[in-house]
């Protein structure tokens, strides 16, 4: 149920909704963010910002969306990028295989699998269009890269399916600039198109979607030599081992090889602080380890940051070693040189990859936040203050007398520093609950009483409780309380 919940807040109170909305041929898989969904986006990109790629150093680049045709011959995209999907020989409706043949017979089939396995699970089971009752065609890969065409000539490129690929090729050209020393994260945020089959459930499944993307470059020979680790030693992951999940350390985790080396482990630490700190609840989360048929082809070793949502376990963030697999690739196509020097060594890098959904997070912050107080008859999102859209809600208790005036001026000094909401009309309940609805965790009531000792009532959104501060005392309490940890 409370994935309806999240959807009808999300559209009743401009988080999320679908593009071109308004007209009946608006392509599935396309969401657009609004004010509240912004703002609640972009605060989650500065925490991305602060607890990991200024903590750890890393450099920032803002890649182009549109790549060459040889950039994914490289990576293996034009060749490996492919779901499986069968057709339907009657109204030729096109389904993912894998997740058709899950919702049908509850089996579950890696979509790596070969495509004669699907082929054989349809027949056994006689899956049939969940359309039109027809027969499936067999199985075939439909690759997922969005092509363009460059010019008048109409050259062919492609729209990017991972924002990675931009550092890859830039690697050369970033270290020798920016005068690099192993270990270094390069990290990236911006939006990757797939092709999706059947995009659904909103924000969890798009055509069009943010990634926040880190690509450590690492000397393979010493992955254990991580200076840093010392800092999440003691940070606590949700480890998956043998269908059990098991709090153990940083330390723990790679002490007991449940991850292969201190690299691995450093960030997977940094990973689950960053989350700790978005307000989802990491009780309820997992890395999972992928088996052979599950991992991406260019991933060694691969886990899976998933979270549990009322949709079921969601998938959160990749993280894979990818060896060298990129920048051999890179190298071969491109001719260029990604060796480089390390304490006076020639070395190819290896990567090790945190490629993170931010769409899926926000919808996991959102759903993990909600709340019904149904004893005070109210919808209450409580986000972190820092993450809210809106700071504090700024609101006169009637618009005479000169409180609307009074009000006016206090949201003038507040609106520079804080996302502050203005808002005369309507009961002052029905304001309140407005503004815990969009998770606001202050508002603040000016009142006759203000008019007399310049005082005004603020009130927090989580227990509703009240206390009355002088104006000249409101920017420090507010700052306070909304700063980043």
């Amino acid at each position: 149920m409370k994935y309806e919940q999240i959807m009808q807040l999300a559209l009743e109170r401009g988080f999320y909704f679908p593009s071109c909305e308004i007209y009946s041929d608006a392509p599935a898989g396309f969401w657009e963010y609004g004010p509240s969904g912004a703002s609640l986006k972009n605060k989650f990109i500065e925490l991305w910002r602060r607890e990991l790629v200024r903590r750890d150093r890393m450099w920032e680049i803002d890649g182009s969306q549109v790549m060459s045709q040889l950039v994914f011959v490289a990576s293996g995209h034009l060749s490996s990028f492919a779901d499986p999907v069968i057709t339907c020989q009657k109204c030729k409706s096109v389904f993912r295989a894998d997740k058709l043949i899950a919702e049908i017979s509850s089996i579950v089939i890696p979509e790596s699998a070969d495509l004669d396995q699907f082929d054989r699970t349809v027949s056994e089971k006689a899956i049939r269009c969940p359309k039109c009752r027809g027969n499936f065609e067999n199985a075939k890969k439909f690759n997922m890269m969005f092509r363009v065409g460059i010019g008048p000539q109409d050259e062919p490129a492609y729209l990017r399916p991972e924002t990675c690929q931009s550092i890859f090729v830039d690697f050369p050209r970033l270290y020798k600039t920016m005068r690099g020393r192993l270990p270094i994260g390069v990290a990236q945020i911006g939006k990757s198109f797939r092709n999706e089959i059947s995009p659904r459930q909103s924000l969890l499944r798009l055509r069009e979607f943010y990634q926040a993307e880190i690509e450590v470059f690492c000397n393979p020979n010493t992955l254990d030599e991580m200076e840093r680790f010392s800092d999440v030693e003691n940070t606590v992951l949700y480890m998956m081992i043998d269908d059990v999940i098991k709090p153990m350390t940083c330390r723990e985790a790679y002490e007991s090889k449940v991850v292969p080396n201190k690299l691995v482990a450093y960030y997977l630490g940094l990973l689950m602080e960053f989350y700790q700190k978005t307000g989802i609840d990491t009780g309820r989360s997992r890395f999972r380890k992928l088996g052979e048929k599950e991992k991406a082809f260019y991933a060694s070793v691969a886990f899976d940051f998933e979270v549990e949502t009322t949709t079921g376990w969601l998938e959160l963030v990749a993280c894979n070693y990818r060896s060298d697999y990129d920048l051999t690739s890179h190298g071969k196509v491109s001719k260029e040189k990604f060796e480089v020097l390390d304490d006076n060594v020639k070395v190819l890098p290896h990567v090790f990859e945190l490629s993170m959904g931010i769409d899926r997070s926000l919808y996991t912050i959102l759903e993990h936040s909600f709340r019904e107080d149904k004893e005070n008859d109210r919808v209450v999102l409580s986000l972190k203050p820092y993450l809210a859209p809106v700071h504090v809600g700024i609101l006169s208790l009637v618009k005479k007398d000169g409180l609307a005036e009074k009000t006016e001026e206090i949201f003038s000094k507040m609106k520079t520093r804080y996302d502050a909401f203005l808002d005369h009309s309507g009961a002052i309940g029905r304001r309140y609950r407005r503004l815990d609805e969009v998770g606001a965790p202050f508002a603040v009531t000016v009142d006759h009483q203000t008019l007399q000792d310049d005082t005004v009532t603020i009130r927090m959104r989580d227990s509703m409780s009240q206390e009355r501060i002088k104006i000249p005392d409101l920017d420090f309490y507010l700052s306070r309380s909304v700063s980043y940890p």
